[in-house]
């Protein structure tokens, strides 16, 4: 079974993953995209304003 993971939602954020990296696509309220970075073991890709999750 070939799965591709493109997507992945944790307490923290929202992250995309494209070409092996990890893209910072929203964050959860509260959370700092400092602290995202430092909980981040994988390439992180942070482009702009990250915008919180909307619930």
């Amino acid at each position: 079974m070939n799965m591709n993971l493109e997507k992945t939602v944790t307490n923290l954020a929202v992250l995309e993953i494209t070409d092996g990296k990890f893209h910072l696509f929203e964050r959860s309220s509260g959370v700092s995209v400092e602290e995202i970075i430092k909980a981040t073991e994988g390439d992180l890709v942070v482009n702009g304003a990250i915008k919180e999750m909307k619930f």
